[in-house]
């Protein structure tokens, strides 16, 4: 009887009840906040482009309409070219394992951006008696951190994957692993 409430459930709202309950949890979220915080501490009065609504409506009509058009097209032209060649196939796609790590590379940049190009640094400083010179190679150190995370993991699951295909040849017999002609 479960399944089949769920199948219901699927066909009528288009995916299942975890995703519900997660968009309801968002919106519940965003509800409290905007109840607790007010709209209009969102804006600055005295300088219009300093206000948080500006600043999230220009990084989401950036992100929409230029960005994410740019990467699409990028990484569509980037594996398209792959697929082209003829290369012996890896059971194991590298896609995610480059993806991943460029993300969060992009992401931590953008956070640590103003530290690295040294804005607002007389306040940093008189704020913690800091110096903004380490958050550059800080932010390297992460994403090398990152992508030698990703490429030991993409090599463990390669070897993993290369391990089970050979105990599957071995016990079809088949020295390749591939079906007999």
């Amino acid at each position: 009887m479960s399944a089949r409430w769920r199948t219901v459930f699927h066909d009528v709202y288009g995916s299942y009840p975890l995703h519900l309950l997660t968009m309801a949890a968002g919106f519940a979220l965003l509800g409290y906040v905007v109840a607790t915080v007010k709209p209009m501490t969102l804006w600055n009065p005295h300088s219009w482009w300093q206000s948080i609504a500006v600043w999230f409506a220009a990084a989401v009509i950036a992100h929409d309409l230029v960005l994410f058009p740019i990467y699409a097209l990028a990484d569509r032209i980037l594996w398209a070219r792959a697929g082209r060649r003829r290369v012996r196939r890896l059971p194991v796609s590298v896609r995610n394992y480059l993806r991943i790590p460029a993300l969060g590379s992009g992401l931590t940049l953008l956070v640590f951006l103003p530290g690295i190009i040294g804005q607002g640094a007389s306040t940093y400083l008189a704020a913690t008696g800091q110096t903004q010179q380490p958050f550059l190679g800080r932010w390297l150190l992460l994403t090398a951190a990152m992508f030698a995370t990703s490429a030991t993991v993409y090599l463990l699951r390669l070897a993993f994957a290369g391990r089970r295909s050979s105990r599957v040849s071995s016990s079809t017999g088949n020295p390749r692993g591939t079906l007999p002609k």
